[in-house]
Order: C-alpha cells, then structure tokens, then sequence
C-alpha cells in the first residue's frame, strides 16, 4: 500500500526559520532507515506559502491566489510516499519519525487510491496502461 505522508507546517516554518542543524541530522538519520527498509518512494521538504500559489476553479474560471496562506497548521511543510504493508506499518514509521521543529509538530498520513478501488470506474487494463503522453499510470507522476 502506498501512502502520502505529509509533514503539517509551523509558524517557525512559515516565517522561514530553518530546523536546527541537529532535526536535520535526525531526519537524515530517520530517511536513510525508510531507505534501507524499502520504505520510502519519495519525498521532499517544501518553501514557505509566501512562495506558493493556489489556483481556485469556480466551474467558469480560475483565480490565482499569491501566497502566504493563514493558519500555518492547515499548511503541508513536506512530503513523502511510503510503500508500507498496511497503515498500521505506517503510522509505526511516522511514530518514530523526528520533529523538524522545536516544540509540536504533526504528521498525517494518507493513502492512495490503489487499482483495487478504482476497479468499478475504471478496468484494471486501463489502469495499468498508460495512456499516450502520460508518464506513467494513474496517479503516478
């Protein structure tokens, strides 16, 4: 099962502040034993909102929106995609995971839609044919 797991933003991490050389060493430490378990897909830490875009559909159009955003703990500061047996061995890695920042920091976890679950919408063939000018299958950048 694969999963997104994504690392919520702080007031620190919105104004910019970097984690300490010691939380970079940790999270170091915490990506290479993802690494060696077979864990980790991918990852990366993200820029501050003030950096950031939303676009907004209303049906008819699109607005941009220039960042920064409110509420720095609705924000995502970082990302990974975990391969992970169930959710259970999810949430058992992120448990283990290091803070990046001084003081609370929250991590959330959720799941792809995986083969098996699009299967009443869309056949399993199709799903794991790309289609021409696609890099990859559905979901899969």
């Amino acid at each position: 099962m694969r999963v997104m797991v994504l690392g919520k933003a702080s007031e620190d991490s919105e104004k910019g502040v970097p984690p300490t050389k010691e939380a970079f060493e940790a999270m170091d430490r915490f990506i290479e034993e993802l690494v060696k378990a077979g864990v980790l897909v991918a990852g990366a830490g993200l820029k501050n909102s003030a950096e950031a875009k939303r676009i907004v559909s209303d049906g008819s159009g699109h607005t941009v929106i220039d960042g920064p955003f409110a509420e720095a703990r609705e924000l995502v500061a970082g990302f990974s995609i975990w391969e992970v047996k169930d959710m259970d061995e999810a949430v058992a890695w992120a448990k283990r995971s290091p803070s990046p920042v001084a003081g609370s920091s929250e991590i959330e976890i959720r799941p792809f839609y995986e083969a098996p679950d699009l299967v009443e919408f869309v056949t399993p063939e199709k799903l794991s044919a790309p289609r021409e000018g696609e890099r990859g299958k559905l979901g899969v950048a």
